[in-house]
């Protein structure tokens, strides 16, 4: 029995259900093939969203028409603003959430999105023809066909997990492992490799002594993901808590160093640096006698709790002992012990930047299957891969956002230009122009592209439109209006800041330290008045601070970028000879070959190509 799709994507994680999501909603009949249909968009490690870059990536992906941040909306417990007392580039949304919630929720979406099929089974075999990928097998022998086929599959591939010395099949705890198709890419000339994760033991709260632990409570005034102004903001927040290691603690897992699978050799993929587990801590840092731990809940309907920072693959009973040695954890009953797994990744420098696969046309990969961490950017991948497919079997341009446009510009530059060796991972410090990348503006960056390929819909792309003229007018009306010593100098006293003795732009005056709209509102009755007539929103109101404060900045970075991507314009083509221009160097003509790249500037970020290499191509091709 053939069914016939257009799209097909493999696995349903973060990446799949984006992938899938965003593929039907422009319209291709797509079908998602997931093992466990109870489990899409599981939170295997952490229940948490966002984060320092991460924040962002799901503003971007919410501002493009994707669903992660309307999930993590819907399914929050508790919100947090990070870096509010940094610049505005830094500012990072996190929040916890209802893991079950957030399962439940996706599912929702999955079967009520027109176009979109679901199938319970496992893939063990892609069927190509004629280098394109043409639709896959099933375990079930179940055959399935299509124009592309978007591969998700996790930590499965070949999934290996490790509690101590031993060692069992599965792409996390009570689910099998993946097999067939890394044995298959590998034929087509694929390389790969091995990588490795890990997560913490779960932990009974009714085991737990709360009462010895630092409440982490949420944000007074809390805010959310998404742009839409139908979500609301998180209501009755849960705590979580901070607590800390000890020397007894290290002690206790020092004893179990000798069967560490990640000191005697079981364990051969790659770790994360920036997640390292807590043995890994104890040796990268052993002048430290504590390290710190955050308790965060699973759900509002469940004792499962989270212990951030405390990821092992130690034997049980070792992280048992250490557990109980936390000031709070005397007590401690876990419902599972933490565990490591390993995996097959291909490197990302095998794709083109739609994440379609250079090897088999039609093909794409997004997701750890790239060597990435985090529900963030896979979910980032899935729905770039989602939409690349569309518009590649519709014969449209593909969709394609530079470093100087969005996160999910550098995530995937970063992938496809420099490879990994390590799991990839996005900070803030990857993007070179921070403050054109906030996650207050995402929305205005990225919205009206997604409408224009026809994934963001009217009514998103209107709410946009009205908040870009609302924050304009406002950002207007404070340069022209003028204020008087008398109107202002009370005020200024109050905050002390230096009082006036003339007539003022009251754009003067916000550019100061420690001065917003929210405040002068309270004190200049005609900009209380505009926002009052207006109905101005919080995010816009900030949305008008932000380009005021910052404008210096965001004009400077804006000038840095034009120039750069200037080398983003001249093209290469993807079969060009490299070896035929002998004033290159063996390197680099060695790594341009390999990568590929589609533009000059590109190329320029390739490791190993040198700025001389960039002037040779650069004269050759009449620049």
């Amino acid at each position: 029995m053939i069914y016939n799709y257009d799209i097909i994507v493999v696995g349903g994680g973060h990446a799949g259900c984006e992938a899938a999501t965003a593929a039907a909603n422009m319209g291709s009949t797509t079908l998602l093939i997931s093992m466990d249909m109870g489990k899409y968009a599981q939170m295997s490690c952490n229940p948490a969203v966002g984060g320092v870059a991460k924040g962002q990536i799901v503003r971007e992906i919410d501002a493009l028409g994707g669903q992660m941040g309307i999930v993590t909306d819907k399914s929050t417990i508790q919100f947090r603003m990070l870096n509010r007392s940094k610049g505005a580039a830094m500012w990072s949304p996190r929040v916890q959430c209802d893991k079950h919630k957030f399962s439940e929720e996706w599912r929702r979406i999955l079967e009520n999105t027109d176009n979109l099929y679901l199938w319970q089974d496992s893939v063990n075999h892609l069927i190509i023809e004629d280098g394109y990928a043409k639709g896959v097998t099933t375990v079930m022998n179940i055959s399935f066909r299509a124009k592309a086929v978007i591969l998700t599959n996790g930590t499965f591939l070949n999934g290996l997990m490790h509690i101590g010395r031993n060692s069992s099949p599965g792409g996390r705890s009570g689910d099998s492992s993946s097999y067939g198709i890394t044995e298959q890419l590998e034929e087509y000339g694929f390389e790969k490799g091995r990588m490795k994760t890990g997560t913490p033991a779960r932990i009974d709260a009714r085991s737990l002594d709360f009462t010895k632990m630092i409440p982490q409570p949420g944000d007074e005034t809390p805010s959310k993901f998404s742009f839409l102004s139908h979500i609301k903001p998180v209501k009755d927040q849960l705590p979580c808590y901070l607590v800390y290691t000890s020397e007894n603690v290290h002690n206790e897992l020092k004893k179990g160093f000798k069967d560490s699978p990640l000191f005697n050799g079981i364990i051969k993929g790659i770790g994360p640096r920036y997640c390292p587990s807590i043995e890994d801590k104890l040796n990268t840092f052993a002048d430290k006698n504590q390290h710190q731990l955050f308790l965060e809940p699973e759900g509002r309907s469940t004792n499962e709790y989270y212990l951030n920072g405390f990821s092992s693959s130690l034997p049980w009973n070792v992280q048992l002992n250490a557990l109980e040695k936390i000031e709070g954890f005397e007590n401690i009953q876990i419902y599972r012990p933490g565990y490591a797994i390993e995996y097959d990744y291909f490197p990302p420098t095998q794709l083109y930047h739609t994440l379609e696969t250079k090897f088999v046309k039609n093909l794409y990969f997004a997701g750890q299957i790239n060597g990435t961490t985090g529900y963030e950017e896979a979910g980032a991948q899935g729905l770039i891969s989602g939409i690349n497919a569309h518009l590649k079997i519709n014969d449209k341009e593909p969709f394609i956002l530079n470093r100087n446009e969005a996160y999910i510009g550098v995530l995937i530059d970063d992938l496809v230009t420099k490879g990994v060796d390590e799991p990839y991972r996005m900070f803030t410090s990857r993007a070179e122009y921070r403050i054109l990348l906030r996650q207050d503006n995402a929305d205005l960056r990225l919205t009206k592209k997604s409408f224009e390929i026809g994934l963001a819909d009217e009514g998103r792309y209107m709410e946009v439109a009205k908040k870009e003229n609302n924050i304009s007018a406002l950002v207007d009306f404070i340069k022209n209006l003028s204020i008087n010593p008398d109107e202002i100098n009370p005020y200024l006293e109050k905050v002390v800041s230096p009082p006036i003795i003339q007539k003022r732009k009251l754009v003067d005056i916000l550019l100061r330290n420690n001065i917003n709209i929210n405040d002068l509102s309270k004190e200049i009755s005609g900009l209380s008045k505009f926002l009052n007539i207006n109905n101005l929103t919080s995010e816009e109101i900030e949305g008008a601070e932000i380009i005021i404060k910052y404008g210096g900045y965001i004009e400077r970075e804006k000038l840095v970028a034009d120039k750069l991507s200037r080398l983003e314009n001249i093209k290469i083509n993807k079969d060009f000879d490299y070896s035929k221009i002998k004033s290159l160097s063996i390197e680099s003509r060695q790594k341009l070959t390999k990568i590929r790249p589609a533009t000059i500037g590109q190329a320029s970020r390739i490791p190993g190509v040198s700025p001389s290499d960039i002037n040779v191509l650069l004269v050759y091709f009449g620049r």
